[in-house]
């Protein structure tokens, strides 16, 4: 199985809205969280995740964590 891409060694801090997103799991995304496509043609799909009130998100970047698409703190150990 391929590993994702680390698109960087900390959580993305999002003020979210209601509603769907897609949080990228390649790491290949130009628009970090979320999903652009780029996993296009590899292994990788991204993850869907509803928010039902407005509040801020911390979403993982380094792609390891154990609770995607939210970040656990996994990063402090790469």
């Amino acid at each position: 199985m391929a590993e994702p891409v680390c698109a960087q060694k900390a959580p993305y801090a999002v003020e979210l809205a209601p509603g769907d997103y897609w949080w990228c799991a390649c790491g290949q995304s130009k628009k970090q969280p979320f999903c652009d496509g780029s996993h296009k043609g590899t292994e990788f799909t991204p993850l869907k995740f509803t928010v039902t009130a407005a509040e801020k998100k911390f979403l993982c970047g380094c792609k390891a964590s154990k609770n995607k698409p939210f970040c656990d703190g996994t990063h402090n150990s790469l």
